[in-house]
């Protein structure tokens, strides 16, 4: 299983002094040398933390592979198709939002998706970025993905990471979208509140082969670390695999 690293939550500490620390892309290295296998950023239209400089360091900096998240804005779509990181991911944005809230609605357009999406998806296809969409896990996103032509899609685990103490329902909606998406030929991914506590249980699902995580592991790294804080988590699922 693939683990990148989100490194967000580096910048919004940075941007809340407008400052040049801590740097996001500094903790991304200090990330691949503690084990990732990739970073994510989220380059949001707002720039409220990743700036347009930081994609541009992040790279020339890293060793791995990037997946930069995105909406369809023509200027971050342009960026992407620029620098041609390895990866891009979809995502839907609010500017009232403090964090993406759900995945993206595939449906918007009569039953159609949107056609920036379609454009965009088609522009970095175009130029060789490999491109994922992050949906809610349910049958009728992951057709559409599907029928989008993406490479991959990102199961959004927020209702699992919420809820994930009381029911196995959010944990058995995740399996199940798992295994629709890898027969309709997609590559699984998955994140988004995923922490030290939950990350094994989603870990061990054997359909899912890449996982990103951000917030748990930026703040685990205030206490010990980052580059502990990444061999934790990398432990963790490194066990809920072998399990």
């Amino acid at each position: 299983m693939r683990f990148f690293v989100n490194v967000d939550h580096v910048a919004t500490v940075r941007q809340a002094r407008r400052t040049d620390e801590p740097d996001p892309v500094a903790a991304a290295v200090a990330c691949e040398r503690a084990g990732a296998d990739g970073i994510t950023i989220h380059l949001r239209e707002d720039r409220r933390h990743i700036l347009d400089d930081d994609v541009m360091r992040m790279c020339a900096a890293i060793a791995t592979h990037l997946n930069l998240e995105l909406a369809t804005a023509d200027d971050i779509v342009k960026l992407a198709t620029d620098l041609k990181p390895h990866h891009a991911t979809f995502v839907p944005e609010r500017r009232e939002e403090i964090t993406t809230e759900g995945g993206l609605d595939l449906t918007v357009d009569s039953g159609r998706p949107d056609p920036r999406l379609k454009h965009a998806i088609a522009t970095l296809r175009g130029v060789g970025v490999r491109v994922s969409l992050f949906i809610d896990p349910d049958k009728t996103s992951i057709q559409r993905a599907a029928e989008l032509g993406v490479e991959a899609v990102e199961l959004h685990t927020g209702e699992y990471a919420n809820q994930y103490r009381d029911t196995n329902a959010p944990l058995e909606r995740l399996q199940e979208a798992a295994n629709l998406a890898e027969a309709a030929g997609l590559a699984v991914h998955a994140g988004h509140g995923l922490t030290y506590r939950n990350v094994q249980l989603v870990a061990a699902i054997p359909e899912i082969e890449e996982l990103n995580i951000g917030h748990s592991i930026v703040s685990r790294s205030i206490m010990v670390g980052i580059e502990s804080a990444v061999s934790e988590m990398r432990a963790l699922i490194a066990a809920a695999r072998v399990d």
